[in-house]
């Protein structure tokens, strides 16, 4: 019977009842190893434990160079299209970079979160020897020497049913020299088993796994949390790119108004020379050759900022081969043709389907509903049952003695096996059923706790609510933006066929002698208004185009970015 009992013991204290401890998942955690096992958390004994737990961390930080790069050098320049540029912006920009490690620290708390299913080996060692001079007669001699000397192995785990199991051997040395020991040397074996059970608070499997359950949520609105700032990050980056073209576009046009003030200038300067331009009629070609100087100047030097801000996107400023090598923006800054006409509330709703921000808001109220069931949980009383078993065992040099103090006759010589069969025999056992209950008469503070996070709660659904009304006015806002810029497109190639027909006709009539130059040089500077409008308008139809993709949340997948 007693035999049977201590199995039963040993059976729910090793978890044989059918709960075991939880194990994490291994595929959120093969890429972080530097140790080289298979798990972050190698086990005891295994070779990987021992590397990880007594061997110095690698504390270097090894930063790659920019990668790829190479691969779009043609003659001596970098060639992008738009899609090889957000491929050098993925691999080398330094934001992105920093964006990702963020997971990679929600993937660690979620590893952490399992801890509390880690078991615990607890081994100790004690020795200690005295000598103390007797007070009486029964010390058993004029000084009374004794050694102690005593192990304890203790093994602990918490399972995921919140049983908590404790399984200890603890054997033990006493000797001495009083003439009235009957066991001399001692042995002393004992085996304790302890199982708590809570049969209230606590008690549900998934209210154990609540750590583990938050973590893994955590985990989740991190990757979406990534997954907007990265379409964030490759907004910016899209917009350099515009920004470099339509700056291009800008020098062109500051180019071709420089040679046609420069041809005006030289022909009022042979007007002058012939006598037929007053001297104080060629200030203003003059004037404005300097004006179309200085605009060409400033496009020069705003080219050159936005190619700066170009390479640091890409990461070329880390290169020295790369950070002065020409750069060239192979997209056409003319628009892709007209698709027809948006459908908005189509768009709006499959924002609010795939808008990783409004996913992650909705992550939000998961974690509300994990912490009001905490907070349910907490109010519980405590009832905790614990049942516990000993057995122990003694060996030794057994001593019989005729009289006290008299001589001591050795019946039965012995050392620490005899304790030891003695132990796993059985016959000296302790067993205990212990039924605790805590009943909080008033519970204020779980009271407040409960409230606070059903309030959390209604907090973030409202606002979720607001995020998706700020989310369906951005998509309405950015259709309208987009709209307004096909139209202005369409307006400014109108006005730029205007411009250049009047250039045309005042040249004519000035080559007829019925009007002057300063009427041709009017329109020369309405033509390269006209030519700088149309450029602006291509380039903000293109941003109102990126901002709509970023407003419905595809932006990755229409420009081919697909997350690891």
């Amino acid at each position: 019977m007693k035999t049977k009992l201590v199995a039963v013991f040993l059976a729910c204290a090793l978890g044989l009842s059918g709960q075991s401890p939880v194990e994490p998942e291994k595929s959120f955690f093969k890429k972080m190893f530097p140790f080289g096992s298979s798990e972050q958390a190698p086990a005891f004994p295994s070779p990987a434990y021992f590397r990880q737990h007594f061997s110095t961390p690698p504390m270097r930080v090894e930063l790659l160079p920019p990668a790829k790069l190479e691969d779009y050098v043609q003659d001596g320049k970098l060639v992008l299209s738009l899609k090889a540029y957000l491929d050098l912006v993925m691999a080398n920009n330094t934001d992105i970079a920093i964006q990702r490690l963020s997971v990679e620290t929600s993937r660690n708390s979620l590893l952490a979160s399992y801890s509390q299913f880690d078991p615990r080996l607890t081994l100790n060692l004690n020795h200690s020897r005295s000598a103390q001079p007797a007070s009486d007669l029964l010390a058993g001699a004029d000084i009374q020497k004794s050694l102690n000397q005593s192990a304890g192995v203790t093994y602990t785990q918490t399972l995921q049913t919140g049983q908590q199991y404790s399984v200890s051997f603890n054997p033990s040395k006493t000797a001495t020299n009083s003439a009235f020991a009957t066991w001399n040397p001692s042995w002393n074996a004992a085996l304790n088993i302890s199982v708590t059970q809570q049969l209230l608070r606590g008690r549900s499997p998934f209210i154990q796994r609540l750590q583990i359950t938050t973590a893994k949520a955590n985990l989740r609105r991190t990757e979406l949390d990534l997954r907007n700032q990265l379409m964030t990050l490759i907004q910016n980056a899209e917009l350099a790119y515009w920004n470099l073209v339509g700056a291009r576009e800008n020098l062109r046009v500051q180019a071709e108004s420089l040679k046609l003030q420069k041809a005006s200038l030289d022909r009022s300067m042979r007007e002058l020379e012939l006598g037929a331009m007053a001297p104080l009629d060629i200030y203003r070609p003059q004037a404005d050759y300097a004006s179309a100087e200085i605009r060409l100047s400033q496009a020069q030097f705003n080219l050159k900022s936005l190619e700066d801000a170009l390479r640091r996107q890409i990461g070329a400023d880390l290169d020295p081969r790369f950070r002065d090598m020409p750069i060239e923006l192979t997209e056409s800054i003319q628009p892709p043709p007209d698709t027809g006409e948006f459908d908005r509330e189509a768009l709006v709703q499959k924002a609010l389907a795939s808008r990783p921000d409004l996913q992650s808001a909705k992550i939000n109220l998961e974690l509300d509903d994990l912490s009001i069931l905490q907070a349910a949980d907490n109010l519980r009383p405590q009832l905790s049952l614990t049942g516990t078993y000993q057995s122990s065992g003694r060996g030794g040099n057994y001593y019989q003695r005729s009289l006290i103090g008299g001589p001591a006759i050795l019946v039965a010589p012995g050392g620490f096996w005899d304790a030891w069969s003695r132990l796993w025999g059985f016959d000296t056992t302790n067993h205990s059923v212990r039924l605790q209950l805590t009943l909080p008469l008033r519970d204020r503070q779980g009271a407040a706790s409960l409230a606070n996070a059903l309030i959390r709660k209604k907090q973030d659904a409202l606002s979720l609510r607001r995020s998706e009304q700020q989310v369906r006015l951005e998509i309405l806002n950015a259709i309208t933006n987009l709209e307004s810029s096909r139209k202005s497109v369409e307006l400014a190639k109108v006005q730029l066929d205007l411009a250049q027909k009047q250039l045309e006709a005042e040249q004519k009539k000035y080559d007829l002698g019925t009007t002057i130059m300063f009427y041709v040089l009017d329109a020369q500077q309405r033509l390269t208004a006209a030519q700088n409008q149309l450029a602006t308008e291509y380039i903000n139809y293109h941003r109102n185009r990126l901002a709509l993709l970023r407003a419905t949340g595809e932006l990755l997948e229409e420009r081919g970015i697909v997350l690891q």
